[in-house]
């Protein structure tokens, strides 16, 4: 018994295509509204300063938003191998897929997508998303009990408890440290910006260099997860190995980008301190501040009996 387009009305829906994260949407949203928020305050200050504040306003909203939406992307290891191999348990059926493996510090996506998309009569196209916050063991049994494709099955199976590999334990605490790190560097650059709004410059700089030092203590965290012996993904005739990807490198320009900031504002900082304090601070130029007056008249009256 079915419903219209072969739904079966005693089982789940159909889920749609996984597009994107919704924690990292909301993350994006929120310092898009703040960036419009700023951005709109431009014209009120006038001079050469607005150039300035607008590229401190977009460049600190960019950490800000790298800082905190690297937390939920799930590509900071990738691996990915195109093959042919076995689609489901109990059937001989051979399918040509891509199969990829990405890691996140929240968990790994394991991606398959058949080349092209509709075989056997089935379209294949999966993102399965299994997190650290979880069991991995009750996941994994749920993926089994919902009929997985094999490929994805067979990478989910290396990080169960029970695996060789013992791939769990050391991804699991490596995201685990590289988030707390992140977090810990978006603080810092919340005090770096309020810093920064204050006769204080070269202690914002300061904060500024400690925010990059715990951008690189989470790249640290996050590189250990390479300390565990080999443990390869065998898909087909072919294997790979997960090697960093995007969000690894985007921290890491993040990471150099507040050191340079840093540690240009306190050699400036040092070198000319009243100029960084007026760069800094919200006004005019100074030949705006100058008080122009122009022709007057006098009230002959006010001067009598002087």
């Amino acid at each position: 018994m079915t419903f219209y387009d072969g739904i079966y009305p005693f089982y789940p829906l159909q889920r749609s295509s996984f597009i994107i994260d919704i924690s990292l949407l909301v993350v994006i949203l929120v310092f898009s509204v703040l960036a419009v928020s700023f951005l709109l305050i431009l014209p009120g200050i006038r001079g050469k300063s607005r150039l300035f504040w607008m590229f401190r306003i977009i460049t600190s909203l960019f950490i800000g938003i790298v800082l905190v939406g690297l937390n939920f992307t799930g590509d900071w290891a990738e691996a990915r191998v195109k093959a042919n191999t076995s689609y489901k348990s109990f059937s001989n059926a051979v399918v040509s897929a891509e199969v990829g493996l990405h890691v996140g510090l929240y968990g790994i996506n394991i991606t398959l997508r058949g080349h092209p998309v509709s075989q056997i009569n089935e379209t294949i196209d999966y993102n399965e998303i299994f997190r650290w916050s979880a069991d991995m063991d009750d996941q994994y049994t749920n993926a089994l009990e919902r009929g997985l494709p094999n490929p994805i099955l067979y990478i989910a199976e290396k990080f169960t408890r029970n695996s060789a590999c013992g791939l769990i334990y050391q991804y699991r605490y490596s995201g685990r440290f590289a988030s707390a790190n992140l977090w810990t560097a978006f603080f810092c650059w919340l005090v770096a910006n309020i810093l920064f709004s204050m006769p204080v410059i070269i202690y914002a700089g300061y904060m500024m260099i400690v925010t990059a030092a715990f951008i690189f203590f989470s790249l640290a965290s996050f590189s250990t997860i390479y300390n565990t012996a080999p443990c390869d993904f065998t898909i087909g005739a072919d294997s790979f190995r997960a090697s960093y990807s995007h969000s690894f490198w985007l921290a890491l320009a993040t990471g150099l980008l507040c050191a340079v900031i840093g540690l240009m504002v306190v050699l400036l900082g040092c070198l000319f301190p009243a100029k960084m304090r007026e760069a800094f601070s919200v006004g005019a130029d100074s030949e705006d501040e100058e008080c122009r007056t122009g022709e007057g008249y006098l009230n002959k009256g006010f001067l009598e009996g002087v």
